[in-house]
């Protein structure tokens, strides 16, 4: 990759997460690249559109660029419409928030939802997101597909979440997630209590395409309504609905390139 290419990506990620914006400063400092380099990187990412500054010498933002071709890629893959029906009759079914994620090139992706609770709290995280394989359902249910040794590489690669920055049940260690992977195979689904946040729990289940997880569907909500008792009576639904979409997503292209090789 080029060293202009390679800068120039690095930069877009470091304005993810960032809604108040990153000075010029602060970026070359964070990336350890030239002053001068950065800011004409920064300037051709304007010029096209990517980013913003937030007024003269201020600091740079995201524009909804990305986001937008992120959506029509979608769009036109038919993923989400194909998907659509199945995640709002789960989540009126369970009342709770439903979501998707796709399985692409190593990463695990939210890309639709569906909130069957119209009032009072909600637990709603936004899409675009990649999962915290070791800290939430959605990864929990991608790994469980695969080998030991192959979802603790792919964690590897990601790093394991910090429980400051998770729920105070979160693996931080191999013994820890392999014991969470390991009682989700014997179920069938991956479950997960005060992991991804405090007080939140969830439940999801691989979409399967021709035995390879092409991606996720998960219910995830407050525990005081999502219990042990109450995920567990929401398993089957969960599952005949991951089911039901395995068969569908072929024609839609739900999942991309292997994990990091073969999974």
């Amino acid at each position: 990759m080029s060293t202009a290419l390679d800068r120039g990506l690095s930069l877009l990620e470091q304005l993810v997460g960032q809604p108040e914006g990153v000075g010029l400063s602060a970026l070359k400092d964070e990336l350890a690249m030239p002053a001068g380099a950065c800011h004409r990187l920064l300037q051709v990412l304007v010029e096209r559109g990517y980013v913003r500054q937030a007024h003269a010498q201020g600091p740079y933002l995201l524009t909804t660029r990305i986001a937008s071709m992120g959506l029509a890629h979608l769009s036109s893959s038919g993923i989400v419409d194909i998907a659509e029906p199945i995640l709002e009759r789960l989540a009126q079914q369970s009342g709770e928030l439903v979501r998707l994620s796709i399985v692409d090139d190593g990463r695990l992706t939210w890309v639709a939802k569906a909130q069957g609770l119209r009032k009072g709290a909600r637990y709603d995280p936004d899409m675009g997101m990649d999962a915290m394989l070791s800290c939430t359902a959605s990864g929990h249910a991608w790994l469980l597909t695969l080998s030991d040794e192959r979802a603790l590489e792919l964690v590897s690669h990601q790093g394991f979440g910090a429980r400051k920055d998770y729920g105070p049940n979160a693996p931080t260690t191999v013994k820890a997630l392999l014991g969470f992977l390991h009682a989700a195979r014997v179920r069938g689904y991956a479950m997960i209590d005060e992991v991804f946040a405090p007080g939140m729990t969830a439940i999801a289940a691989p979409v399967l395409r021709r035995g390879r997880a092409a991606g996720v569907i998960s219910i995830a909500g407050p525990r005081s309504r999502l219990d042990a008792p109450r995920l567990h009576a929401l398993a089957p639904a969960l599952l005949a609905a991951a089911a039901e979409l395995g068969p569908m997503s072929g024609a839609a292209s739900l999942y991309g390139k292997p994990p990091l090789g073969k999974a």
